[in-house]
């Protein structure tokens, strides 16, 4: 069963989450993650250099998603569609024929735990040309 104060997080951090992302507002952004919340994605070992793609923690978020603001396109392309949650764990596609990347939040206490994203095969063309 859903719990509904649950819902209403997950609902509040998606919409945040992407007006953030798409302001490239770097505190508004770091807000909704957890002190020790991660981040998992390709871009964290391609942008950062690291030997991992997980990057802990407030301060390491901070450094990552500054990184991604300043490679990100102006077009970024924002979820246009809906997402699917349980209250606690919430997933979209970005749309296209193939959906490109999948990600997926973890939330707890109104807040981001883990966020993790997946690439397919249409984003790793991106890697190859940053």
């Amino acid at each position: 069963m859903i719990n509904e104060a649950h819902q209403t997080d997950a609902e509040r951090i998606c919409k945040l989450w992407d007006e953030a992302l798409g302001n490239k507002d770097l505190e508004a952004s770091l807000a909704l993650y957890a002190d020790d919340a991660s981040i998992e994605s390709p871009l964290v070992q391609h942008l950062l250099k690291t030997s991992t793609g997980i990057v802990k923690g407030k301060d390491n978020l901070r450094a990552f998603i500054a990184r991604v603001f300043q490679t990100n396109p102006p077009q970024r392309k924002r979820f246009k569609q809906g997402f699917f949650t349980d209250g606690r764990i919430v997933t979209w596609e970005y749309p296209r024929l193939a959906p490109e990347l999948v990600e997926i939040m973890e939330i707890d206490e109104g807040l981001i735990q883990r966020h993790r994203v997946y690439w397919g095969w249409y984003a790793l063309g991106f890697l190859k040309h940053e």
